[in-house]
């Protein structure tokens, strides 16, 4: 990891973690670190970050991927039928587990404040732990998936009766 800090591979977040000291490029709501494409090479997966193994996502991105979940959690209460709804937020599941992931990891090692305080339309030391620390999206999936934290607020299809009332 960059930066003159004792590294706790114990910590389930430290352990996770991915070095962005190694090379790599900025994609969509996060880093490419496949190397022929961070060489300059074409993707092999036509950009397709998202779905790719190499995507990693450092405290630097949670905020870019709050806003996403709020602009998809009023696209789904704007839907004109329950169907579609449920179809949106059960599409949208797996980003938001990530991102709930993201949360819980940047919590371990204590860069979750630091990363809800970014403004990015300041200047930014890119060393700082929140742009250097990284973690791979699929593990974040995973962790955000295991169990809800204080800061999870996703809305999921499943489990969800609409005769339930609402306290």
């Amino acid at each position: 990891m960059i930066g003159s800090y004792t590294e706790d591979r114990t910590d389930p977040a430290m352990a996770l973690a991915i070095d962005l000291g190694r090379r790599s490029t900025p994609a969509e709501g996060g880093f490419c670190t496949f190397q022929p494409v961070v060489d300059g090479g074409d993707c092999p997966w036509s950009l397709n970050c998202h779905s790719c193994d190499k995507f990693v996502l450092s405290g630097a991105d949670l905020l870019y991927w709050r806003r996403k979940r709020e602009q998809w959690r009023l696209l789904a209460e704007g839907a004109p039928d329950d169907a579609t709804a449920d179809y949106l937020h059960a599409y949208f599941e797996p980003t938001a587990r990530a991102i709930d992931g993201l949360e819980k990891a940047l919590a371990g090692p204590g860069l979750l404040d630091d990363a809800l305080a970014l403004d990015l339309r300041k200047p930014q030391d890119y060393f700082h732990r929140v742009w250097s620390t990284a973690f791979l999206a699929a593990d974040l999936a995973v962790a955000g998936a295991e169990e809800e934290n204080e800061y999870s607020d996703t809305c999921t299809a499943e489990d969800t009766d609409p005769e339930q009332d609402v306290a």
